[in-house]
């Protein structure tokens, strides 16, 4: 398969999966996307960010990294609109849409366009409470929160099997996808630690059309995916009316396996990746109001991912807490 193909196929499917780090620890509600968490103190979040996705070059398959040609220009901007309730003390719910365009130029082909994003529906289930403890005096000062969660990626976007030409143009992966996630989280104030796992697999479908030409029926499906984060979050209060400035540096390792064709081993669309990243988030006195800015950049060396492109994510946000 020629370079064009192999980032122009993974580029908008991998885009709308990649998770963003976790960040700002329990006091504001962290977690990335799929993880949109309220925290104990509200009863409801609404989330808004801008992500701008650069593209530089990819991993093959066996692992070596390659530039892209000399003058590509291959960018998916993307507006996240998320919202989470609780509903029960310990149950809560949240929806992530996000909306994308894709500005790309690659070996002299130019296109652009734009469109719905995969949308993801969660639930989310609070097993043990963090206590935030500012000095661990008893062994239960220990205890960390734990969450689990269940999420459906809805394939809202456009994907391969739409009536859509050039695989530039792709905003989603066209399957359903269910997740089952753990985030574990604990604050001993200044310092807040998080991991982040999450186990997926997709639902098999039916296919009759590729890229806007239809060929003969047959049943695809991607493999399972497995996506482990952690990161480490410091907080400082700014004088004395409560004010913090979070920073956050977060490491993400995300896999897939092998798919199937009718039932056959396809290892076309297996990959992984690595990334590492930093936020930067201030809070006001009272955590209702927070806005944040991030960098997420997958190491562009050899022996980092499989069959995967490179790129930086550069992410702009703000997070309000309805009491």
């Amino acid at each position: 398969m020629p370079a064009l193909m192999i980032a122009a196929a993974l580029l908008a499917g991998g885009a709308a999966i990649v998770p963003r780090p976790s960040w700002a620890g329990s006091c504001c509600g962290g977690g990335s996307p799929t993880s949109l968490l309220v925290p104990k103190y509200a009863r409801a979040v609404a989330d808004l960010s801008l992500d701008m996705e650069i593209y530089d070059g990819f991993w093959n398959q066996d692992g070596r990294h390659t530039p892209d040609p000399p003058g590509s220009d291959l960018k998916q901007y993307r507006v996240n609109l998320g919202y989470a309730q609780r509903f029960f003390r310990d149950w809560q719910a949240s929806v992530v849409l996000p909306y994308v365009w894709n500005d790309n130029n690659y070996s002299g082909v130019s296109s652009h366009s734009d469109g719905l994003g995969d949308a993801t529906v969660s639930l989310w289930y609070e097993l043990f409470e963090d206590t935030s403890a500012w000095r661990v005096r008893e062994p239960e000062d220990m205890i960390p929160s734990v969450n689990l969660g269940l999420s459906l990626l809805l394939p809202t976007g456009i994907s391969p099997y739409d009536d859509e030409k050039s695989s530039f143009d792709i905003t989603g992966r066209g399957f359903y996808r269910l997740d089952g996630n753990l985030l574990i989280e604990k604050t001993i104030q200044p310092w807040s630690a998080s991991v982040a796992l999450s186990y997926g697999t997709y639902f098999e479908r039916s296919v009759n059309r590729e890229y806007g030409r239809y060929v003969e029926p047959y049943r695809k499906q991607l493999g399972d995916r497995l996506s482990v984060g952690a990161s480490l979050s410091y907080s400082y209060v700014l004088g004395t009316g409560g004010d913090q400035v979070i920073g956050t540096v977060s490491y993400t390792y995300l896999t897939e396996g092998d798919g199937s064709f009718n039932g056959m081993r396809d290892g076309t669309t297996a990959f992984t990746k690595q990334s590492v990243g930093g936020t930067l988030a201030y809070a006001n006195t009272d955590s209702d109001w927070t806005v944040r800015a991030g960098w997420n950049h997958a190491i562009q060396a050899d022996g980092w991912g499989k069959n995967f492109p490179t790129t930086d994510i550069i992410t702009v946000g703000v997070r309000y807490a309805f009491r």
